[in-house]
């Protein structure tokens, strides 16, 4: 998501500095725009560091985290620290440079198991158990949305989060469910196989491609209110069991699912609300069919 942003604003004529350690993300992604960007490597948790990227600018996007499930189950104390000690320092140090506009991505993972599907903003944000590491994602995120809100209006003038659904699209890593699957169904030798996954395949997600994820914050950047949440997904919510059928066409073969156990605290489904944006103007273009194409076109040429 950083990189796809990053293009975007470059292309609009914005001057832009990316502050990034690269336990993520690589700038090997900015390769074709470095010329025309200033680049600091470091860590959130560094306060230090950190002045010397924010000064001399007027807004903040802050998307430093670390993502992918199997992170949240291995390092819950090292999410947890990114997420407190990092927003922290990001809020602290824009205060200090006199950032006027802050934006924070949270993610759809503040909702958990939601009491309403499709999902709008305002539902309460829980932690189901605060033992199960999954949780340490979440409550980081939750966290990082209340010291925005509460610290930041009193700093910024205008102050915005955003929640992220499950974006997936070319150059994403490979700790998420779309490139594993991918993955998966490229590697095998049949064309027509049993194929395993997580749960039984009922479980739902939507998902929305890169370009369109990017499409939709510039609507939140140019028109989003001071103060308020904005979901950015699709409302097509898809179950992971034809998720899995699209991506076996993709490559052409035939499959059949054969359920797995599902970690804990997964949720068995999620679809956000996004009539917040849509009033801004977005509308999601990407067909799911679409997007795993141009996903896919990228793992066969790069992995």
């Amino acid at each position: 998501m950083g990189s796809a942003i990053v293009k975007r604003l470059v292309k609009n004529g914005d001057q832009v500095t990316v502050f990034d350690n690269q336990s993520r993300g690589s700038f090997s992604n900015l390769q074709k725009i470095k010329s025309s960007i200033r680049i600091i490597n470091g860590d959130i948790r560094d306060k230090s560091q950190l002045q010397k990227a924010v000064h001399g600018n007027d807004s903040v996007i802050h998307l430093a985290y670390i993502n992918g499930t199997e992170f949240f189950y291995k390092y819950p104390d090292v999410v947890l620290e990114v997420a407190v000690k990092g927003i922290m320092n990001v809020i602290d140090v824009a205060k200090e440079e006199g950032i006027e506009s802050f934006y924070y991505a949270s993610s759809s993972e503040v909702y958990n198991n939601p009491p309403v599907i499709p999902t709008p903003e305002k539902v309460p944000l829980l932690i189901p158990d605060p033992y199960n590491p999954r949780y340490s994602y979440s409550g980081g995120k939750i966290l990082g949305e209340l010291l925005t809100i509460h610290l930041g209006r009193k700093y910024f003038k205008r102050n915005i989060i955003f929640r992220p659904h499950n974006v997936y699209g070319p150059a994403m890593g490979k700790e998420h469910v779309i490139p594993q699957l991918i993955l998966k169904m490229k590697n095998m030798s049949k064309k027509v196989s049993s194929f395993q996954i997580q749960g039984n395949g009922k479980q739902t997600r939507s998902f929305i491609y890169i370009d369109d994820f990017v499409e939709g914050f510039m609507y939140v950047v140019n028109k989003g209110k001071n103060l308020e949440t904005y979901n950015i997904g699709t409302n097509n919510e898809i179950a992971i069991k034809k998720l899995c059928q699209i991506i076996a066409k993709e490559y052409g073969k035939k499959i059949t699912i054969k359920a797995g156990n599902l970690q804990e605290g997964s949720p068995q489904r999620r679809c956000p609300d996004i009539s917040k944006l849509n009033k801004l103007g977005f509308t999601p273009k990407i067909t799911i069919a679409q997007g795993i194409h141009e996903t896919a076109l990228w793992y066969n040429a790069n992995l």
